[in-house]
């Protein structure tokens, strides 16, 4: 059960062994013991882990967690509503590209990739665009690791009265939040991310005075979001359609897992010292973050390239890989990054080990600077 190497991406991700075990097992779709004792229990501990207040409920959704977005949008957009999209980042991008393949009105603010969104375009928007029914946004954009100002969006979503839809695949299980608090009435997140799952499904907490609407809203059969929920309601946990029984068994397990390390705050505090020691050791290598420190989330990292002839990615991932660790290429269009996760089974020992496998992969650098800072790009 034991990996040859440590992935260190935004998901799928690493997950412990006892996570893989759980899926050595074969379940019946229609059998309680999987519906009402797993399915059912998965759904009430999500509603628990995102808010303290009542009114919220759980539906899980075969596929990627694109798909659950996809669904959400889907169908909690009336034919005569407008989404207002934040998009600072491939993933509020795709909000808009799923908006756009449904033909749902739609305007976007845009501040780029590298910077947060502007408050006051965003209040502009919201007082001037009386058909604006809806806002989306990304809690933390994995393009670049940026940390969205989330409850500053909602707060004032929802002093215009807008329905909020969060896309917190990234960030859910990972960084403490209440939607309830922040008004947030659907979220999305994915089992592969923070909860240390395996990929399969994606789920939508959401407030049930948002979620009654949907019904008969959907543009698509299998991303009915409403008679999924109803569906799992109505037969104690049964899925539509067939459920991806080994994967949810292992989040079932990653859900325990979870409890074990102590909740969400003890999750979060790991992943900020793995993000905090991995900035802080390549930096003393030579390598740039993208982002300010202000703008980190603990999630995933950017580093800019090494300003050399002889740097390829390609190199660079399989000399890591020949020692255990795995990496993600840029994602940013303006820039020639590289990305590195913090989640997952990681933990500091495994940044500590890293960046010594960092420093010896190296290569374009001369053997007489080694241990000496590369040339990065700046900012």
């Amino acid at each position: 059960m034991k990996n040859d190497y440590l992935l260190l991406t935004p998901g799928p991700l690493s997950t412990s062994a006892t996570v893989r075990q759980a899926m050595l097992k074969d379940w019946c779709t229609w059998d309680d013991e999987y519906n009402v004792d797993i399915v059912q229990v998965i759904r009430q501990k999500l509603v628990e882990l995102a808010t303290h207040h009542a009114g919220y409920t759980s539906v899980l959704m075969q596929g990627s967690g694109t798909t659950s977005v996809e669904a959400t949008i889907g169908s909690a957009m009336g034919a005569s509503d407008k989404l207002l999209v934040i998009d600072n980042g491939a993933y509020g991008a795709r909000i808009k590209q799923i908006a756009d393949y449904y033909r749902i009105d739609c305007v976007v603010v845009a501040p780029g990739e590298t910077e947060k969104p502007n408050l006051t375009e965003i209040e502009a928007l919201l007082a001037n665009d009386l058909a604006i029914t809806h806002v989306a946004m990304v809690h933390c954009e994995t393009t670049t690791g940026m940390l969205n100002p989330i409850e500053a969006i909602a707060k004032l979503a929802k002093s215009y009265g807008k329905v909020v839809i969060l896309d917190a695949m990234s960030s859910f299980g990972g960084i403490t939040m209440d939607i309830g608090e922040l008004g947030i009435d659907f979220m999305i997140s994915s089992a592969n991310k923070c909860i240390q799952g395996v990929p399969g499904f994606a789920f939508v907490i959401a407030k049930k005075s948002a979620l009654m609407p949907c019904q008969g809203r959907a543009r698509s059969l299998s991303l009915d979001l409403f008679d999924q929920w109803q569906c799992m309601e109505q037969q104690h946990g049964k899925w539509r359609f067939t459920s991806p029984t080994h994967t949810v068994r292992a989040f079932y397990q990653a859900l325990l897992e979870l409890e074990q390390e102590g909740g969400i705050a003890a999750r979060h505090k790991r992943y900020e010292t793995n993000q905090k020691r991995l900035v802080d050791g390549m930096r003393a290598l030579g390598f740039a973050p993208l982002l300010a420190e202000d703008k980190h989330s603990p999630i995933i990292t950017s580093f800019y390239s090494p300003i050399s002839e002889q740097f390829q990615f390609k190199t660079f991932y399989n000399a890591l890989k020949q020692q255990g660790f795995v990496i993600y290429p840029g994602k940013v269009s303006h820039a020639d990054c590289f990305r590195i996760g913090n989640i997952g089974e990681v933990y500091l020992d495994d940044i500590e080990r890293l960046l010594i496998a960092i420093e010896n992969a190296m290569y374009w650098r001369a053997p007489s600077l080694a241990g000496a800072a590369c040339t990065a790009a700046s900012a």
